[in-house]
């Protein structure tokens, strides 16, 4: 019988050391980034890099980084920039990456890591033989719910895993995100939204022992919808993405003590509920909320560097690989291949 929930260890952002930022690609993302890291942290946005100019004077001018640089080389070879934040298209994250650590930078890619686990594992060694930091920027992983959850599953408290589920979807089309709808982009709901449901089965159950995938493609051939069960062990994940309707955006854990149940955005910060049949108890998300979360990775980047450490234990990079080793097979289940695969 539960008791009680454990306490969150994730530590306040503001006390992570400072780290020297440049950003590499100045969209949306990078945005809500540069916004929570300012608000909650000591983290300093130094630099910014685009290929359009006028794009990074402007992300520099909202924010108040002193240095603009007009191409992915000059920021990345920037003598005063520690880390480097990918926020590119999943397209580009390998090649970008790479040049971030041969320049001998840190690097927080944006989830999807990269397009494929083949690629992943490119970005990891090249992390591993330079002695510098990779992860990716799957920002939920970090949040203090997670921390939560994290103890109460390696305390054995839900009990056995039965089944898992989570479920996202948004309706976005071309006209909203063209990124989304194109093949050269890596584009389809799989690497951009599922990439979540993926992620989070993957934190409760680990690696998939078998795979059953269906789907829907665009007539440009990404993946307008996707089913996928996930089976480890005796458990299964259900798991749904879609680009054509907005759904609950929502997760659940039944174990044979006790079930988890998280509400709509399941991914960011949430007041999560946890019942054994005969008590409920909800979770803290924290005193930071929405998207202002994505502070505790850059957080988490920034004592890993401090610490010596080049691999996070929350998030290995090991890890990293087996979710794209996930996604490429539903990818293949589906009929999805990017161009140059």
């Amino acid at each position: 019988m539960i008791t009680s929930l454990p306490v969150s260890r994730v530590p306040d952002p503001s006390l992570a050391p400072p780290l020297r930022w440049g950003v590499l690609g100045p969209g949306g993302i990078a945005r809500a980034f540069a916004r929570s890291v300012l608000k909650h942290s000591r983290q300093q946005l130094i630099a910014v890099g685009s290929r359009t100019a006028q794009r990074a004077e402007t992300f520099a001018a909202e924010f108040g980084s002193p240095r603009v640089h007009s191409s992915y080389e000059s920021l990345v070879t920037d003598p005063d920039v520690d880390v480097v934040y990918v926020a590119t298209p999943h397209s580009h994250h390998h090649a970008q990456a790479l040049l971030a650590i041969a320049a001998g930078k840190h690097v927080l890619v944006e989830k999807a890591f990269t397009r494929n686990a083949a690629e992943a594992r490119g970005v990891a060694e090249a992390a591993r033989a330079a002695g510098v930091v990779a992860l990716e920027a799957m920002w939920t992983r970090f949040l203090p719910g997670a921390d939560v959850l994290r103890q109460l599953l390696a305390a054995g408290e839900l009990g056995e895993i039965v089944t898992v589920a989570a479920d996202f979807g948004l309706p976005i089309g071309p006209e909203d995100a063209a990124r989304l709808h194109d093949p050269a982009l890596a584009g389809g709901a799989l690497l951009d939204l599922g990439i979540y449901p993926v992620s989070f089965a993957s934190f409760v159950l680990g690696p998939p022992d078998e795979i059953t995938a269906t789907g829907r493609l665009t007539e440009a051939g990404v993946d307008e919808q996707v089913r996928a069960v996930l089976r480890t062990g005796a458990a299964e994940a259900v798991l749904t993405t879609t680009l054509t309707e907005r759904t609950h955006t929502t997760a659940e854990i039944v174990g044979t003590r006790a079930r988890v149940d998280l509400p709509a955005d399941f991914y960011t910060p949430v007041p999560f509920t946890v019942s054994d049949g005969h008590a409920t108890f909800t979770a803290d998300p924290g005193p930071i909320l929405g998207h202002e979360g994505l502070v505790y990775q850059a957080a988490h980047l920034a004592q890993l560097v401090a610490d010596g450490t080049t691999d996070s234990p929350t998030l290995p990079l090991e890890e990293t690989i087996g979710i794209l080793t996930t996604t490429d097979e539903i990818r293949r289940q589906v009929g999805v291949r990017y161009p140059g695969e």
